[in-house]
C-alpha cells in the first residue's frame, strides 16, 4: 500500500518507527480510535459469520448441492477468508496509521488481499456465465452444466488470481522490466509496494474486464426472461415454476453483481487515477475507499436473506435449533 501522510489540516503527532526515513504518524484521539476499532470489528464479525453461514448451510444440505451453488460457496468462502485473514490487519493500520507486522507479513497480507478480491470478481464472472446458460438455454442446462463444470469453474477462480498475484509480489520480473513505472522505496512502516503505478493500471483492466463480461451477459439475460415471461402462462405448472426460480437467482445475483460494482468502483478509478497524479488522495480518503470495498465481502449473505426463500428457512432451521436433527441434512429447503 501507500505511505500514510497526514491529511488535510492534520500534522504528524509521532512517527512509525524511530528510525531515519520511518513514516510520519497521525495519532487519532481515543475515543475516535476505539469507535473506529468497534466498527471494524462488527463488519470483521458481519462478513466471517455470514458468509461462514453461507458455507455451511451449502455444505450440509443435500438440496443445494447444484453447480450453482457451489459457486456460491466458493464466493463465500473467499469474502470468509478475506474477513478472517486480512481485514483485522487492515483495520490496525488503518486507524494506527502505520504497518507494524514486518515486510514478510505485509507481503503476504498484500497477496491475500488481493487473492480473495480478484477470486470474487471470478466467481461472479463464472455464476454470470452459469446463469446465462441456465436462462437463455434452459432446456441444455442440466446437460452442459453439471457439478465437475462448476468444479472447473472454481479452479480458475482460485487458480488464476493466485498466480497472476504471486507472479507480481514474488518475483523480481517487474521490478526489473518495468523500472520506469516504480516507485522509490516508501518510508519506514507504510507496507507499500514498489510496483504501485503499474499496479494501479493493471488492476483497472483486470477490475472492468470480468465486469464487462458480466453486465453484458445480465442484458442478455433479462431480455430472455422478459420474453419468458411473457410466454409462462403456456407451461405446464411444474415447469413454470422452474423457470421463475431460475429468473429470480439471476436477479438475485445481479443485485450482488450490481452491489460488488458500487463497492469496488470508487477504489479502482481512485487507484487508477492515483497512479497518473503521484498517488494525491488524502490518507483518509483512501482508506474510506478501501474499506468501502470490504464492505462488499460482507454485503452477499445479506443480499441472500431477503431474496432467497432457502437461506431464510436454513437460518430458521439454525436458529431452532432444529438443525441437529438427524433428518436435517434431507430438508427440502425449496417447499415447505
Amino acid at each position: 500500500m501507500r505511505a500514510v501522510l497526514p491529511g488535510a489540516g492534520e500534522q504528524p503527532a509521532a512517527f512509525c518507527y524511530q528510525v531515519n526515513g520511518s513514516c510520519p504518524r497521525t495519532v487519532h484521539p481515543l475515543a475516535i480510535q476505539v469507535i473506529i476499532y468497534l466498527a471494524c470489528t462488527i463488519g470483521v464479525l458481519i462478513t466471517v459469520l455470514g458468509n461462514l453461514f453461507v458455507v455451511f448451510t451449502v455444505s450440509y444440505f443435500k438440496v443445494l448441492h447444484t453447480p450453482t451453488n457451489f459457486l456460491l460457496l466458493s464466493l463465500a468462502l473467499a469474502d470468509m477468508l478475506l474477513g478472517l485473514l486480512v481485514l483485522p490487519l487492515s483495520t490496525v493500520r488503518s486507524v494506527e496509521g502505520c504497518w507494524f507486522f514486518g515486510d514478510f507479513l505485509c507481503r503476504l497480507h498484500t497477496y491475500l488481499d488481493t487473492l480473495f478480491c480478484l477470486a470474487s470478481i471470478f466467481h461472479l464472472c463464472f455464476i454470470s456465465i452459469d446463469r446465462h446458460c441456465a436462462i437463455c438455454d434452459p432446456l441444455l442446462y442440466p446437460s452442459k452444466v453439471t457439478v465437475r463444470t462448476a468444479l472447473r469453474y472454481i479452479v480458475a477462480g482460485w487458480g488464476i488470481p493466485a498466480a497472476y498475484t504471486a507472479f507480481f509480489l514474488y518475483t523480481d520480473v517487474v521490478e526489473r522490466g518495468l523500472s520506469q513505472w516504480l516507485e522509490e522505496m516508501p518510508c519506514v512502516g507504510s507496507c507499500q509496494l514498489l510496483f504501485n503505478k503499474f499496479w494501479g493500471w493493471l488492476n483497472f483492466p483486470a477490475f472492468f474486464a470480468p465486469c464487462l463480461i458480466m453486465i453484458s451477459l445480465y442484458v442478455k439475460i433479462f431480455v430472455v426472461a422478459t420474453r419468458q415471461a411473457q410466454q409462462i402462462s403456456a407451461l405446464n405448472q411444474s415447469l413454470a415454476g422452474a423457470v421463475k426460480r431460475e429468473r429470480k437467482a439471476a436477479k438475485t445475483l445481479c443485485i450482488a453483481v450490481g452491489v460488488y460494482l458500487v463497492c469496488w468502483l470508487p477504489f479502482t478509478i481512485d487507484t487508477l487515477v492515483d497512479s497518473l497524479l503521484n498517488f494525491i488522495t488524502p490518507p483518509l480518503v483512501f482508506d474510506i475507499f478501501i474499506w468501502f470495498a470490504y464492505f462488499n465481502s460482507a454485503c452477499n449473505p445479506i443480499i441472500y436473506v431477503f431474496s432467497y426463500r432457502w437461506f431464510r428457512k436454513a437460518l430458521k432451521l439454525l436458529l431452532s435449533r432444529e438443525i441437529l436433527s438427524p433428518r436435517a441434512p434431507t430438508i427440502d429447503l425449496y417447499h415447505d
